[in-house]
């Protein structure tokens, strides 16, 4: 390699897959950010990249999988989780991470969502929450907000959309927490947490995504996009996350839920010693 083909290296290269790279997003969507935050905080905490597993589903953030140099597995519509629970149960050893979107997260794989939190599988759920689903041209989602405009709501959403973090919550989750894109410090060290702990994490990022859900809301240019997000975002740890509504004119972001309890592959394999201590009295 040329000194000028390492100049030109992207810092963080080794955690990526160079090949596939310049990525698919558009002019400014978050999810380039996402996928920042996230190799950011693999390389803050040198993580093992042989003991890493990403899962993605269907949409434009599921196209992530493809760009971290790990096991990755860009999985059927909904369904990222549930193959995600199944890697953890045969290897128990790995850490795993499922990034994916809303729609996939919520709608279509919205029961394997709660029942993985339920269970406290261990893993690290990052959600990009765009609104709508943008690649499929802009359908309104369980997410999108009251009186939006999409492509399939032409005179307004009249469905309440789902708060992702008092869902994540209630369901069981033991770490919750919620960020923009315009927070990527703050949204790299709660990726970084999530991935040392043990159990079912959930950060929920809202991500833009102009070319479709913004040009239909007249929300402007990423940029006006994102001095929204400046503007409308409060930072308040430990709040109640059925009080964390997000409106157009307020968004709270932070951290909601840190807690610690048993894993459902931790509690697996103490039943399965004592099923064959068992065995072996008999």
């Amino acid at each position: 390699m040329t000194v000028k083909q390492q100049f030109n290296r992207h810092p963080l290269a080794k955690y990526l897959r160079e090949e596939r790279l310049p990525h698919i997003w558009c002019e400014g969507c978050g999810d380039g950010i996402i996928l920042n935050c996230f190799v950011n905080a693999l390389n803050d905490l040198n993580m093992d990249i042989d003991k890493l597993v990403v899962v993605s589903g269907i949409g434009c953030i599921g196209r992530i999988a493809g760009y971290i140099k790990c096991d990755s597995f860009h999985t059927t519509h909904g369904r990222p989780i549930a193959l995600a629970t199944g890697i953890k149960l045969a290897n128990p050893k790995l850490t795993i991470s499922v990034i994916s979107g809303d729609g996939d997260l919520f709608a279509i794989g919205g029961n394997h969502f709660i029942h993985a939190a339920r269970r406290n599988m261990d893993m690290t759920v990052i959600c990009s929450n765009n609104f709508n689903y943008g690649m499929t041209g802009g359908q309104f989602g369980p997410t999108t907000p009251l009186n939006s405009y999409t492509t399939t709501t032409p005179y307004g959403s009249i469905e309440h959309p789902f708060n992702l973090v008092h869902l994540a919550a209630a369901a069981g989750a033991i770490y919750v927490a919620r960020w923009t894109v315009l927070h990527a410090k703050e949204l790299t060290m709660s990726i970084k947490k999530a991935l040392q702990k043990s159990g079912f994490k959930f950060i929920e990022v809202i991500s833009p995504c102009p070319e479709i859900f913004g040009r239909r809301n007249k929300l402007g240019r990423a940029v006006d996009i994102m001095e929204l997000y400046r503007k409308i975002s409060e930072t308040i740890h430990g709040c109640d996350p059925a009080k964390t509504e997000i409106t157009d004119k307020r968004i709270i972001v932070g951290e909601f839920v840190d807690i610690e309890k048993p894993t459902y592959d931790e509690l697996l394999q103490k039943q399965f010693a004592e099923v064959q201590k068992e065995l072996t009295r008999g």
